[in-house]
């Protein structure tokens, strides 16, 4: 059984740990609009696992904050998940804090 999906927000940071996959998402959806209120960025470090289902869930929650007037950002990207966006041609769209600043 997969680990489950783990978030928390924090001064305009919504972090998600553990993974974000078909199987572990649904809450998120869920509650999707009350978690990503006031959510300037998106730490996605502590993700153990994302796979395409996790990565359009991603792009939906910046969705989200842009229609609240927010431009967010994604931090902790790792290589995988990189790979994952670079696939899929979502440089533009999931841009990584790392690679802004």
């Amino acid at each position: 059984m997969s680990e489950p999906l783990r978030w928390q927000r924090t001064a305009g940071t919504l972090t998600l740990s553990g993974k974000l996959d078909r199987d572990t998402l649904r809450s998120l959806w869920e509650q999707r609009e009350t978690v990503m209120a006031d959510v300037g960025t998106i730490d996605v470090s502590a993700l153990e696992r994302v796979d395409t289902s996790g990565l359009a869930l991603l792009v939906h929650l910046r969705e989200i904050a842009r229609a609240q007037g927010h431009a967010p950002v994604f931090s902790g990207v790792t290589d995988k998940l990189h790979s994952l966006i670079k696939l899929y041609n979502l440089q533009q769209i999931i841009v990584s804090a790392e690679k802004s600043a």
